[in-house]
């Protein structure tokens, strides 16, 4: 049974965690717990890492809560502690970029920013050509550096704005604009193979220009309960 809402807005319930109310975080993670998750996985690529990316940025979070000082939304912070939390783990891991990615991921994206339905009498050939689509842009935005990747998460795929995210991964806006700027120009050069209009007996001449924002066609669904 689905607790009843919370009246108490992010920064209430954060104090009221930070003064002793031991239901207050968690009824604030219960409030993000989807998009937070949704980050953690397109940030790290697979479940199991993004639970444990998600449960560090969490434990930090609850641990850390008395410094917020509240020049950013409660969920800008949350972000920032779990955006960190991935990357500390993606540096740890010394950037894995040859893991390919999880075969069940497709089970993670009914839930999360973003999700979209898909129409149940649609083509089997259209799904599978769609699905291998969404698989190439998954596997070429796990190849970025992580800095590109997490910012090409948080403003192109997740939607917030670049003064948001410059505050989330602690940077400069111009510094999230470099890194999503090289980022796009990189998946354009990766997925060029995806373009409808390409002739592959005729090559365009150097690389395409960069592309616009590329989303997913599916997003993760919440952790198991």
């Amino acid at each position: 049974m689905t607790p009843p809402e919370d009246g108490r807005t992010d920064a209430e319930l954060l104090h009221a965690h930070v003064d002793g109310d031991h239901d207050a975080f968690g009824v604030l993670f219960a409030r993000h717990r989807d998009r937070l998750w949704a980050v953690a996985l397109r940030t790290l690529g697979n479940p199991e890492d993004a639970a444990d990316g998600l449960q560090d940025g969490m434990v930090a979070a609850y641990r850390r809560a008395g410094s917020f000082r509240g020049d950013a939304a409660v969920t800008t912070w949350l972000h920032r502690v779990v955006v960190n939390a991935c990357l500390d783990r993606i540096r740890a891991a010394r950037v894995r970029r040859a893991d390919p990615l999880p075969d069940d991921l497709e089970e993670y994206g009914n839930r999360g920013s973003l999700a979209s339905a898909t129409d149940a009498a649609e083509d089997p050939a259209d799904l599978s050509v769609r699905d291998e689509r969404r698989r190439a842009v998954l596997a070429a935005l796990h190849s970025l550096p992580a800095e590109q990747r997490a910012a090409l998460v948080l403003v192109d795929m997740e939607g917030y704005p670049v003064a948001e995210v410059a505050v989330m991964l602690d940077c400069a806006v111009g510094t999230v604009k470099s890194r999503c700027s090289r980022g796009r120009a990189r998946l354009a050069e990766l997925l060029d193979v995806l373009r409808p209009d390409r002739d592959p007996d005729h090559p365009d001449p150097g690389n395409p220009p960069p592309g616009g924002a590329v989303r997913s066609q599916k997003t993760p669904r919440g952790p198991p309960a």
